[in-house]
């Protein structure tokens, strides 16, 4: 079984490696081609970790390029996110951030091309009729009664197409391959379409905007790209990438490579559907942190290392189809952060407990270290008051025998201080438990009372000094391992309603200076992280990255 210091395979950096000591390679260039249409998610993660860390490794380039062919549904804010992303990963883009708008022209003139020497035509049939003509997985396709244009009539419809003579859908620029291909992806595609939209780099210049099959291998070609590197999705694809590049005069000849796409439980990274979750406000954004995005896994707490971690975890196959447990990505962060995360204490659950047995001003001040395991982290001053405030979690009323937290009468130790006794339960006129008193053996800091076995340890916060914070314990967005397994069923159906529970909760002093991005271990919580957008020092917001308990680990040692 994988564990964190087993590489997990990768048969595409096996591959190139071998093509570059066999010298069939000399160089490898790769690419990242995101669409600009919505922000990139957990499995973009996954493709940026292998076509930036493969160029990384084996001393190559990678490329940073928006497939921006379809200006309907782009932005420049999904352009701005896709790059702080990339960045915050921890990779670098060879040379300018790269467009296949930029390609337009040269497009335009291959598409030329291919009608000059009988490979594309104007086609006059609407989608639905295109759709029927096309056939089935079991039925050939029937040549559209455009197909035979002549070359010059071609051309010139072309031209007032590019021109925008034409209405939206009234033609179209196909490719002439083979109707009775067994792979549709053959059947006549589209290389072009009409569309009376603005594009975000071009303006108003183009009325016609290419196909992603004729950009993709095309835009390769130019840039002088080794390997591109692609989900299984774009294997059917393949001959058509070929076909492009044996058919035009391009400068240099790709090859494309396919591999697994990351598919992980209780997560849905369907664009069009996390897209929905966010028009439909049922998340705060596209970085909320229930998201599988990049940025709401960054807003949540989880750090650039944690995620490149998880990738190598999961390795590169082509088996298709397997789920990834989540359970895994949270163990990847759980393990940076347990190393990497100084600790503090939070009350989630304030209950009042008085210490009666000191003066008003009591206040004693521990110097606490910041990580157990670690001297370079500043040590806390930690100041017990008279006055604190514990987790309500903490305390029970009528205790079974194996409850070791506080109980009346029992004794409980207070993290890194002494142990108190539950002396009275003081309680509000609806019966409701507002104040606990308590008294302090003083014998006992650092050391186990005399003659009696007190196991356990809670943690606790000055009610004088505490920060008060707001902690949002963020969980699943659903509720079942597939969200959108029945296509027949809504997805939204299976959404976790205790996904965001906030609490209004009190910190040691030590977080009262925790900048945005600031991540902690909570003792006996969890992980956290304060808010990069909402967190300021008038207004503490901390979020839930993961709790303590390691399911993974568990698995890892049963394997």
């Amino acid at each position: 079984m994988t564990n964190e210091t087993t590489k997990a395979p990768n048969f595409i950096r096996n591959q190139v490696r071998d093509e570059i000591e066999s010298g069939q390679v000399s160089t490898i260039v790769t690419r990242f081609p995101p669409e600009p249409n919505g922000f990139l998610h957990i499995g973009h993660a996954k493709s940026i970790c292998l076509n930036f860390g493969l160029a990384r490794e084996l001393g190559g380039d990678c490329h940073l390029r928006f497939d921006d062919t379809n200006p309907a549904k782009e932005e420049q804010a999904y352009i701005d996110a896709i790059k702080e992303d990339v960045e915050w990963l921890g990779f670098e883009w060879a040379g300018e951030v790269r467009f296949a708008s930029t390609y337009f022209d040269q497009l335009y003139a291959w598409a030329q091309h291919l009608v000059r020497e009988s490979k594309a035509y104007v086609d006059d049939l609407n989608p639905d009729e295109i759709r029927e003509y096309r056939g089935t997985l079991t039925e050939p396709g029937r040549p559209s009664p455009y197909r035979e244009r002549g070359v010059e009539e071609n051309l010139d419809l072309l031209e007032r197409m590019r021109l925008g003579e034409f209405g939206e859908g009234e033609k179209v620029l196909r490719a002439k391959i083979d109707m009775a291909s067994p792979n549709i992806n053959l059947r006549d595609p589209i290389l072009y379409r009409i569309r009376h939209a603005s594009h975000h780099q071009t303006g108003d210049a183009w009325k016609i905007y290419p196909s992603y099959d004729f950009t993709h291998g095309q835009s390769d070609a130019l840039e002088g790209v080794t390997h591109s590197i692609c989900t299984l999705e774009f294997e059917d694809h393949r001959p058509l990438y070929e076909w492009f590049l044996n058919n035009l005069p391009v400068p240099s000849k790709p090859r494309q490579i396919e591999f697994a796409r990351l598919n992980l439980n209780y997560t849905l990274t369907s664009k069009r559907k996390l897209k929905l979750l966010v028009d439909e406000k049922i998340v705060d954004g596209w970085d909320d942190p229930r998201m599988p995005t990049i940025s709401g896994m960054r807003r949540r707490g989880y750090t650039p290392a944690s995620i490149r971690k998880f990738c190598e975890m999961i390795g590169v196959t082509r088996a298709d189809g397997g789920l990834v447990d989540i359970a895994m990505l949270t163990h990847a962060i759980r393990s940076d952060l347990e190393d990497n995360a100084p600790r503090a204490m939070c009350v989630m659950k304030p209950l009042k407990v008085v210490l009666t047995n000191v003066d008003e001003g009591f206040e004693e001040v521990y110097e606490v270290p910041g990580h157990p395991a670690r001297d370079d982290m500043a040590v806390r001053r930690v100041p017990l008051t008279r006055e604190l405030y514990i987790d309500q979690e903490d305390f029970m009323e009528d205790a079974p025998k194996k409850f070791f937290r506080l109980a009346p009468g029992k004794e409980v130790r207070l993290r890194n201080s002494y142990v108190i006794c539950c002396d009275e339960v003081i309680k509000d006129d609806a019966g409701e438990i507002k104040e606990l008193r308590c008294s302090v053996d003083f014998d006992t800091l650092g050391k186990n009372p005399e003659g009696r076995k007190v196991k356990g340890v809670i943690h606790w916060v000055s009610a004088v000094h505490g920060v008060p914070m707001e902690v949002r314990l963020y969980d699943n967005l659903f509720m079942v391992e597939q969200p959108d397994r029945d296509k027949d069923a809504d997805f939204l159906d299976h959404l976790n309603p205790e996904s965001l529970v906030v609490c209004q909760a009190v910190g040691e002093p030590s977080l009262a200076d925790a900048a945005p991005e600031s991540r902690y271990q909570f003792e006996r919580v969890g992980y956290f992280c304060a808010d990069r957008h909402l967190s300021t020092p008038d207004k503490l917001v901390f979020n839930r990255t993961v709790g303590l308990k390691d399911s993974w680990a568990k698995i890892q040692k049963k394997g």
